[in-house]
């Protein structure tokens, strides 16, 4: 077996292991943000039920694909922390 044919198996297995290792992170990291979401309670029309940091108010309302409330304003520091603790499972809910 030549170098040439060593570097490439070396190459091709570390990859691959590499490859495999973000998979099984990715999928964690999904299936933890999906539990921590399903924890929310939600209202009958599957809303989840949270109390906004920004108007110290309950709010009922949908999530998108990222964990973001429709009243969701990029930039705002209480609309970035009340994201944050969705994601982390902290949200006051009601």
């Amino acid at each position: 077996m030549t170098d040439r044919d060593r570097l490439r198996r070396f190459l091709r297995t570390t990859l691959y292991s590499a490859g495999k290792q973000y998979e099984e992170a990715r999928r964690a990291y999904a299936s933890a943000r999906t539990s921590a979401l399903a924890e929310l309670p939600t209202d009958g029309d599957g809303r989840a039920r949270i109390v906004c940091r920004r108007h110290a108010e309950q709010r009922a309302v949908h999530l998108d694909a990222d964990a973001r409330p429709e009243c969701f304003d990029a930039g705002h520091p209480d609309c970035e922390g009340c994201v944050e603790d969705i994601r982390d499972g902290l949200v006051e809910t009601w």
